[in-house]
């Protein structure tokens, strides 16, 4: 992978970021406006892009690509639900609830996406999708239980529906079966589709542009949350992984989906739940921010 052609997309990516901030701070994008953008990504041009993404021809290797980055993930975020327990320990449970969630989940869809699709393309996002399942599945289960210590059936019965997983299963079948959408139908799904990533950054951008800047950099755990999440996981996965024979698209996708910086949903979780909301915005928009380094760095270290 060429990282020269990595910084440059996501130097682009954060450019988008600055436009939404920009677009928030004047205005021109409310705070209605990035609860509906949120759900016509999450309802409408992600499942397309996803489903457009898997508009290739049936290979062994391919599904087999896509079962190991399914195993990776899984493995990944249950490995780091086990870490951020010892981790964090000591904090008080608000704190750490919001420690703790930010630890297993990072932004691997509104910014995840938007990076593999701009590095590798539509492989990318097919194989990024498979990545995600784990994420779409776990988010909600373990969002309520470390936040409230309680578990959701209705958030459960959710998962069954949620659009991510849909559109996998979608996408799959179109692949399993060597089904093609009609061109137009493609042409028009994979144009919608394409509006997921600058989209996806101009509402990251609102969304910092909320918090309080001056409140954002107080206190250590926002430190060692950023931290934890944006060096300390990726390099500890990667040199986990790297024994074993992965193929390396596969290996340095499932590093950058874990670089990612904290999930925005952190925020909604604690403050549902009872967590510390206010320092899971905080980490959110610190890490958001330094990602735009820590990602090239993170991968230029691999090399």
């Amino acid at each position: 992978m060429d990282v020269k052609v990595l910084i440059s997309q996501v130097v682009v990516l954060f450019l988008v970021l600055v436009f939404g901030f920009i677009a928030r701070k004047n205005n021109v994008i409310t705070g209605d406006m990035t609860e509906k953008l949120s759900d016509i990504i999450l309802r409408l041009t992600l499942p397309l892009l996803i489903i457009t993404s898997y508009n290739f021809d049936l290979s062994t290797e391919m599904l087999r690509n896509a079962g190991l980055a399914f195993i990776i993930s899984l493995g990944i975020h249950l490995s780091s639900m086990v870490i951020s327990s010892f981790v964090y320990r000591r904090y008080p449970h608000r704190v750490k609830s919001a420690l703790q969630y930010v630890t297993v989940f990072s932004n691997c869809g509104f910014m995840g996406f938007p990076v593999l699709q701009s590095i590798y393309g539509s492989i990318g996002v097919f194989y990024g999708s498979m990545y995600n399942i784990p994420f779409s599945v776990l988010t909600p289960l373990y969002g309520i239980l470390v936040f409230s210590g309680k578990s959701d059936r209705e958030g459960i019965k959710k998962i069954l529906v949620h659009p991510v997983i849909l559109s996998v299963a979608v996408g799959m079948a179109l692949f399993l079966f060597r089904l093609k959408l009609p061109a137009p139908l493609y042409n028009a799904a994979s144009m919608v589709g394409s509006m997921t990533s600058p989209l996806s950054m101009l509402i990251v951008g609102a969304l910092l542009a909320n918090l309080p800047f001056k409140e954002m950099f107080r206190g250590f755990p926002v430190y060692l949350g950023s931290f934890v999440r944006l060096i300390a996981m990726p390099l500890l996965f990667y040199l986990i992984l790297k024994p074993f024979s992965i193929p390396a698209d596969i290996l340095n996708i499932s590093v950058i989906l874990t670089a990612m910086p904290a999930a925005v949903n952190t925020v909604i979780f604690a403050e549902k739940y009872g967590g510390d909301s206010e320092l899971a915005s905080r980490i959110v928009g610190i890490s958001t921010v330094l990602s735009v380094m820590t990602i090239p760095l993170i991968m230029l270290a691999l090399q």
